[in-house]
């Protein structure tokens, strides 16, 4: 017998009425709502959504799959998933950088000495935008870096229409990115990750 079937009023707050199964067991369906850090095991996952959110604005994605999969095996802790029962619906990979501004290799290099944290890419299903998920998993996202005691600021470059966004999201713009991709150019943008001591004791890390 389970633990939850062995306690009738202890009904989990997050899991719905239990369904019966094929084989006749009982199950409870998945989370409404649930963050975690991502695994390779989510990449096309990843991708899909990726692909649909970045392939009609630029053209091409900023990661391609074999490029997920090399993050989430080299620093899934620097992702962050937001899956509704079960489904991914808006996700933030990030990977480290050991120098003060970006350049053309952090696209591609995780450096497990640095201290900034690259954000890759954020991108939220077309499902669920216009909702605010966004802001909402980027906020979640920089009290998961405030876990982290290596991590001392967040860095990523963005197209100029997306700046007010992100400058919503805390993030000061340090001006044009070095970075090209074919004719595009960036801003390159930063938030202090800060209080580490502090927000370890106060936040459940």
């Amino acid at each position: 017998m389970s633990a939850l079937s062995a306690l009738p009023f202890l009904k989990p707050v997050h899991l719905r009425s239990p369904r019966s199964s094929p084989g006749g067991q009982r199950r409870h369906t998945l989370p409404a709502s649930e963050f975690r850090c991502l695994s390779p095991e989510d990449a096309v996952s990843v991708f899909e959504i990726e692909r649909e959110a970045f392939i009609s604005v630029s053209g091409d994605c900023p990661l391609h799959l074999d490029e997920i999969r090399h993050f989430l095996n080299l620093c899934p802790e620097l992702s962050l998933g937001w899956f509704e029962e079960g489904r991914l619906v808006a996700f933030i990979i990030g990977s480290l950088w050991d120098q003060e501004r970006l350049s053309q290799a952090a696209l591609t290099l995780h450096k497990p000495q640095g201290s900034a944290v690259h954000i890759h890419v954020l991108a939220v299903h077309r499902t669920v935008r216009q909702q605010g998920k966004g802001s909402i998993l980027m906020w979640r996202y920089l009290q998961h870096l405030r876990c982290l005691p290596f991590a001392r600021r967040a860095l990523l470059m963005c197209e100029h229409f997306l700046v007010p966004f992100y400058q919503k999201c805390g993030f000061e713009a340090l001006g044009p990115c070095e970075v090209t991709v074919r004719d595009l150019a960036f801003v390159e943008m930063q938030h202090a990750v800060r209080g580490h001591a502090f927000m370890r004791r106060n936040s459940g890390c």
